[in-house]
């Protein structure tokens, strides 16, 4: 981390004295001023100097942007979360994978750590159809299993 921002410093640098040279240029042809004249290689490599530090510039400004906003919104969800809406971001959450509402309920039972047994008896059904019912919404949230499905909520809600 300490290099990139090494390299980020240096680059800002390089961009600022070749900016304060073409200022100095424009400033001493207004006012008369002498100015202090390059040889036309290293003007070039002056002009190449601002030309990369302005497009890296604009690069960095855009990632860090996106940073920013990627930030933001864990930020966002986390006050969430400590401020008494788990159950709201949950639920957006499920309606984010396109869960049903009954595929909904089992997925919070699913939360809550009951087995296939409880979750069919709680609910007045065979084992075989929560079963099938989990193994949808494993499905749609893209894991194999209930470790998987609490473990991708966490990261989804925090990270």
């Amino acid at each position: 981390m300490m290099d990139r921002a090494w390299v980020v410093w240096t680059l800002v640098l390089i961009q600022c004295l070749c900016g304060a040279y073409f200022l100095w240029e424009i400033l001493a042809s207004i006012l008369g001023i002498p100015s202090v004249p390059l040889r036309w290689n290293v003007r070039e490599l002056v002009e190449a100097g601002a030309s990369i530090g302005l497009i890296l510039g604009a690069f960095l400004g855009v990632r860090l942007a996106l940073v920013a906003q990627k930030a933001t919104h864990r930020a966002e969800t986390a006050r969430r979360i400590t401020s008494g809406e788990f159950t709201t971001v949950v639920e957006a959450y499920f309606e984010k994978l396109g869960l049903t509402v009954a595929e909904a309920e089992i997925a919070w039972l699913v939360l809550k750590g009951m087995s296939m047994a409880e979750i069919a008896d709680l609910r007045q059904t065979r084992i075989g159809t929560a079963k099938a019912q989990c193994t949808a919404i494993y499905k749609k949230a893209g894991v194999s299993g209930k470790s998987q499905l609490i473990s991708q909520l966490v990261e989804d809600l925090l990270f």
